[in-house]
């Protein structure tokens, strides 16, 4: 399982914001999806490592 923050309509993200007012707190809206990770060879992983290190980001490798 694989979750990242949820794209929201207007519609969705006026409700969000409605209820961090009401609550007082940010909130975070988060989709998840159901996918496998990737098996890699030594090279693929490398070069995944190395830009996640020049991009400052996680990536992840998944059979979609």
């Amino acid at each position: 399982m694989l979750c990242s923050l949820s794209n929201l309509d207007q519609q969705k993200v006026m409700a969000v914001q409605s209820l961090e007012k009401e609550t007082g707190t940010t909130i975070l809206a988060f989709s998840c999806k159901d996918l496998k990770p990737k098996m890699l060879t030594a090279e693929q992983l490398a070069k995944i490592q190395k830009l996640e290190k020049e991009l400052s980001l996680s990536l992840v490798a998944v059979d979609a």
